[in-house]
């Protein structure tokens, strides 16, 4: 009698249908070396006792390769699929796995008490990071699998890649654009932490921020903000605990109830541009003519609504991700970004 609290072997498999164990093993992993009987002997025994087949982990292990890619993604596993970049990002991941003939496996952050020995286990041959914090323990349990490591928009690490635009530039750049001709400028952020605390602060020190990306912007805009003679500390930054319009249009709501009302709002993505356009709408403010709106990413909401924005392609810096993680190719996207200029904002006068 086998023991069913326990996995079923191959060897066992093998004893009950009195065959050898490479017998046995050629039925799963070779079978055209297999008489018919032996194999049917083999597979009535794996019925009978439970088995599923080989251990796919010991399998790759004797293979040196695994034949998947893990991505982590430092978000809840929804946001994968409601977040039009993340599936952005994820289907130009996905494009390389195909051609290079590999799967990809999807490690979501749940617990940071289990996650650093979960993503180590993973029968993986190497790690995406996407949205990863400042000395986040995944990063470091990725890193320390000896595996090729990649992270987009960081934080940088001894033993991982980076892949993703200038933040700070691009930040600084459509900032000038959008605080131009304002006289009391606003933004609405990322979350600022993992804790995701929605909070509207007056010019917080971006170096507060440990996501990156967050980080990196906000300092960008606070550049902006003092190229046009702007205070940072008089800017009210509208933090967001998620990229969701909805949550955005609530925060603008709130931001334009306040006694200064802000004449300009520079968003960190277009999903909440079109939550502060909404609100505006619900307030009846005209954009841009009694607030100006920016957003980022250039997706099918700032074509749809006419958010001036920075342009990026989160389908390319995935497969570019993926690409240094499984066949080592660099490609350098620091650049690879532009200021789209649309109904949203005021025309950028000439350049100084």
């Amino acid at each position: 009698m086998i023991n069913s609290s326990r996995r079923v072997t191959l060897a066992q498999v093998a004893e009950h249908a009195g065959v050898s164990t490479m017998t046995a093993s050629y039925t799963f992993s070779r079978p055209e070396r297999v008489s018919a009987a032996s194999r049917e002997k083999v597979l009535t025994a794996a019925r009978a006792l439970g088995y599923a087949g080989p251990d796919p982990s010991a399998r790759s292990l004797r293979r040196g390769k695994a034949g998947a890619l893990g991505v982590v993604l430092g978000e809840h596993l929804t946001y994968a699929f409601d977040d039009p970049q993340a599936t952005a990002f994820l289907a130009g991941v996905a494009e390389v796995c195909a051609e290079q003939g590999q799967a990809m496996t999807i490690l979501p952050v749940t617990d940071a008490s289990t996650d650093g020995a979960r993503i180590s286990a993973a029968a993986v041959d190497g790690y995406v990071l996407w949205t990863m914090e400042d000395g986040a323990p995944v990063l470091d349990a990725a890193i320390a699998t000896g595996r090729p490591v990649v992270v987009h928009g960081g934080p940088p690490a001894a033993g991982a890649r980076v892949v993703g635009i200038d933040n700070r530039a691009a930040a600084r750049d459509i900032g000038r654009l959008v605080f131009a001709a304002a006289t009391t400028p606003a933004v609405l952020s990322f979350p600022l932490t993992g804790a995701r605390g929605a909070a509207i602060l007056a010019g917080p020190d971006p170096h507060r921020a440990t996501f990156p990306v967050t980080r990196e912007r906000l300092l960008g805009f606070r550049d902006a903000a003092g190229d046009v003679g702007a205070n940072w500390a008089d800017v009210l930054v509208a933090v967001c605990s998620t990229n969701d319009a909805r949550e955005a249009q609530t925060m603008a709501t709130d931001l334009l109830s306040r006694d200064r009302r802000p004449d300009a709002l520079a968003t960190m993505s277009d999903e909440l541009a079109s939550g502060a356009l909404r609100a505006l709408a619900a307030a009846g403010l005209h954009v841009p003519s009694a607030v100006a709106v920016t957003g980022w990413d250039d997706a099918d909401a700032a074509r749809t609504l006419g958010i001036t924005t920075v342009a990026q392609s989160m389908r390319e810096q995935g497969a570019a991700c993926a690409q240094q993680a499984l066949t080592q190719t660099s490609i350098d996207f620091t650049d690879q970004w532009q200021i789209i200029e649309r109904a949203s904002t005021h025309p950028a006068g000439p350049n100084p």
